[in-house]
């Protein structure tokens, strides 16, 4: 029996054919791989492209949402202090809600009353100012003449404009944009309430998808986004707040007409970096000179001049913290992004959208821990042996 039995012996390997590995192929070499960036890049490109056409297509919704977020971030410390007084999530967003209008309401109240008392005063000031330049114009040792029937000639052609019916469309349009604009603020209103109320809950059904390694980088980064959004937000509110106080208390003492307007102006514009505080300092500089003279514009310059160098040395600084400030080239390329996607409402999100953008790549890998390409490298020389 030992002569039929059969041994089992391990199976032979099968041949394998023989690949010259050491020749390159087709997407090996330098232009191969050149090309796999390429349509790697050109993939992504489009992406973006698509996501953007989508949201600007879709931006009575995509905007009211966003704003949403930044708004409820910036009000979570208030809706956890409310919660901890013993109300509840209903009452304590209803209570935050109403805060916002009653704010929002006194201060468009007090800009309107302002207005209407000093806008006389101001007409006639700038009529006075705009006869003036006109005469100095018409004055003037020019290689060209400038007239008083030229000025009336394009005066009368900026009126037949006014008058037109290009003008027209663009005022109906103009009126597609209010009733745009009123809707996405209803959806806005509705969204920030659930938002504030259910948040958390929102939140944690979003990340039902997530499993393992990917759920806990999934919650860093929700965390890291409120903290950055919220932090951005109250940082650049009280900074602007204090920016519009200052110049305002100076308007006033000065005697310069809108100044509660002008400061809240100050205050908004506050909130687009860099470029803000310029168009507000030339607003107010030029209401002071039209209704008060040169001397008092010049100071009025020097005043924003000064308010903003203590804004930007020692506030940001203080009340932002290191972690949010961005570099200023940085910030001007999000604002050009966001200017031309967006209009000023672009100008407005892009610099909390880019300070999310870094915030979230710092805490990719870890909660102290940036991704991988972004981590410092020790380029301290080896010492030989």
């Amino acid at each position: 029996m030992g002569l039929f039995r059969r041994h089992h012996q391990p199976p032979l390997p099968l041949p394998v054919a023989l690949v010259d590995s050491s020749k390159p192929t087709v997407w090996s070499d330098g232009f191969g791989k050149l090309a796999t960036r390429a349509l790697q890049i050109i993939i992504v490109i489009v992406l973006t492209a698509g996501v953007i056409f989508a949201m600007r297509t879709l931006n009575v919704v995509v905007i009211p949402v966003i704003l949403s977020i930044i708004i409820a971030s910036a009000f979570a410390p208030v809706m956890g202090w409310l919660r901890a007084r013993g109300l509840s999530s209903t009452w304590a967003t209803v209570v935050a809600l109403l805060g916002i209008v009653v704010v929002l309401g006194g201060v468009i109240g007090l800009i309107v009353w302002q207005v209407r008392t000093q806008w006389p005063m101001l007409a006639e000031k700038a009529t006075e100012g705009w006869n003036v330049v006109v005469d100095w114009a018409t004055h003037l040792d020019l290689p060209f003449v400038i007239t008083s029937e030229q000025i009336d000639e394009w005066l009368g052609k900026v009126g037949d404009f006014l008058t037109s019916a290009q003008f027209g469309s663009g005022a109906i349009a103009g009126v597609g944009a209010v009733a745009s604009f009123l809707t996405g603020l209803v959806l806005m209103i509705v969204v920030l309430f659930y938002f504030l109320r259910d948040g958390r809950g929102i939140w944690e059904f979003m990340l039902r998808p997530f499993r393992g390694t990917n759920e806990q980088r999934a919650r860093r980064v929700g965390t890291k986004t409120v903290e950055t959004l919220g932090s951005y937000v109250r940082g650049t509110a009280a900074v602007a707040a204090v920016d519009a106080i200052g110049i305002g208390i100076f308007l006033f003492i000065f005697q310069v007409p809108l100044a509660l307007p002008l400061a809240v102006l100050v205050f908004l514009l506050a909130f687009i970096p860099l470029v803000g505080a310029t168009v507000a300092g030339i607003l107010a500089a030029l209401v002071a000179l039209v209704a008060n003279g040169p001397i008092i514009a010049l100071v009025v310059i020097g005043i924003v001049i000064g308010v903003n160098q203590l804004e930007g040395n020692f506030l940001q600084p203080v009340l932002m913290g290191r972690s949010l400030k961005l570099h200023s080239l940085v910030i001007l390329l999000a604002l050009a992004v966001g200017t031309l996607l967006g209009g000023v409402l672009g100008a407005v999100l892009s610099v909390p959208i880019a300070a999310v953008a870094w915030g979230i790549i710092q805490v990719w890998d870890g909660p102290n821990t940036p991704a991988s390409w972004a981590r410092k490298r020790d380029r301290r020389p080896v010492a030989s042996a």
